[in-house]
């Protein structure tokens, strides 16, 4: 299987569908899009791990994130307090010329999350980007929960926000954190990573995204799935829209995939590189 080789590869456009697997996509693609499909070894099983894998030098990209570890506030990924969990010193303006905060313009409130929809809405209107732009790059927050027919998101919403308020405590600091704030910096990761070591903890995270009923009803892997595959289809459908509109070579891939109980893992974690999260697609859409 060939690495991902995202920045190697030829392409004008590409639109990352975060957390997506290989095998649902390549089970409901074509129902969508015309392309030429491989399997590729993404460089991360998390968006923070990929982002900082993949963008190690300057690239001239107009990138349109619907996901907020890849954003323009210029904090790097070690030092966010909320959700990332990891030690690498990368910050996304270091690297991208361009970087639309589309989580924050484009946030829906009521669904917990950025419909594709607000990635598409932001591409249109900052054309003149696009246009200064050697690529761009739409990073699309589906198949990845939480799961738009649901409309109840919580584990995104909660990381957006923990975000912003980082954003807004940063920016009327006057230097000092306090013994405090240090400590819990020091804590948080260390609990998170504990936590992402128990397989019950993981799926009490997804049970967030998941309707009871159907819970009970078809467990957790095959509820979560069905609602997976939906997210995913909804995300195709806008992308198939859109791809009329680009004018260049078009290609469709994802940051990482998803895991649903394989060798005990749920969702997905830093540095955990199993197939489900490191096996990803790469359509060459016709």
């Amino acid at each position: 299987m060939e690495d991902q080789h995202f920045l190697e590869s030829e392409w004008d456009y590409c639109l990352v569908l975060d957390a997506c697997r290989y095998d649902v996509f390549r089970d409901v693609y074509d129902e969508y899009l015309d392309g030429t499909l491989e399997k590729r070894w993404s460089t991360g099983s998390s968006t923070p791990e990929w982002a900082y894998r993949t963008f190690t030098d300057e690239h001239d990209i107009a990138y349109f994130s619907g996901n907020p570890f890849i954003n323009d506030l210029g904090i790097p990924l070690n030092e966010l307090k909320w959700g990332a969990s990891c030690d690498y010193e990368w910050t996304a303006s270091d690297h991208i010329s361009d970087v639309f905060d589309v989580w924050k313009s484009g946030w829906d409130d009521d669904l917990g999350t950025v419909p594709p929809e607000g990635l598409a809405e932001a591409f249109r209107n900052n054309q003149n980007a696009v246009e200064r732009a050697d690529r761009t790059v739409l990073h699309y927050m589906q198949p990845h929960a939480p799961y738009l027919s649901r409309g109840k998101g919580q584990k995104l919403k909660q990381i957006q926000k923990g975000i912003r308020r980082q954003e807004e405590a940063e920016k009327a600091a006057d230097g000092g954190d306090g013994t405090l704030s240090s400590l819990s910096d020091t804590i948080r990761p260390k609990v998170e990573s504990r936590l992402e070591d128990s397989e019950l903890a993981q799926k009490a995270g997804l049970w967030l995204e998941l309707d009871p009923t159907d819970l009970v009803k078809n467990g957790t892997r095959e509820a979560a799935l069905e609602l997976y595959e939906e997210n995913l289809r909804i995300a195709l459908e806008s992308v198939a829209e859109l791809i009329p509109e680009l004018d260049g070579k078009v290609i469709v891939t994802a940051d990482h995939g998803e895991a649903f109980g394989e060798e005990g893992v749920w969702e997905h974690h830093i540095e955990t590189h199993i197939p489900p999260l490191m096996e990803v697609p790469w359509l060459e859409v016709a």
